[in-house]
């Protein structure tokens, strides 16, 4: 069964900290989001990214997302448990574009992201 609009609202606002550890450069607010036990997985550069959260956190507070970045959040689904956010990234660190997956679940009444799966365009591939 679909949520309710309000909860679109609170799945927005856990993205969120997504978007401001990424813009910031600072991966506190992400440690918020993801749970420990989060997964992630993508290509940057060509190069496969795989397993632990900690390599999101890693990047973000090692590559300064720079003047020109944007991010734009889309709700693609909420369930009562369970949600998928897609984050639209434009010039991380000056050069790359992401389309990055988030798997939400709704824990003791909190949206917590247990998965991240992303996509870099590839024209903004460097090898």
């Amino acid at each position: 069964m679909r949520a309710n609009i309000v909860e679109y609202k609170a799945v927005e606002e856990a993205a969120m900290k997504f978007v401001k550890s990424v813009a910031e450069g600072n991966s506190s607010y992400a440690k918020d989001l993801f749970l420990d036990e989060a997964v992630l997985f993508g290509y940057l550069d060509g190069k496969l990214e795989h397993g632990s959260i900690e390599q999101f956190y890693h990047n973000v507070d090692t590559v300064s997302a720079g003047s020109d970045f944007k991010a734009r959040i889309d709700i693609v689904s909420v369930e009562e448990t369970v949600a998928v956010v897609r984050v639209l990234e434009e010039k991380w660190g000056g050069r790359i574009d992401f389309t990055d997956y988030l798997l939400l679940l709704k824990i003791n009444d909190e949206w917590k992201c247990v998965a991240k799966a992303y996509n870099q365009n590839s024209d903004t591939i460097q090898k």
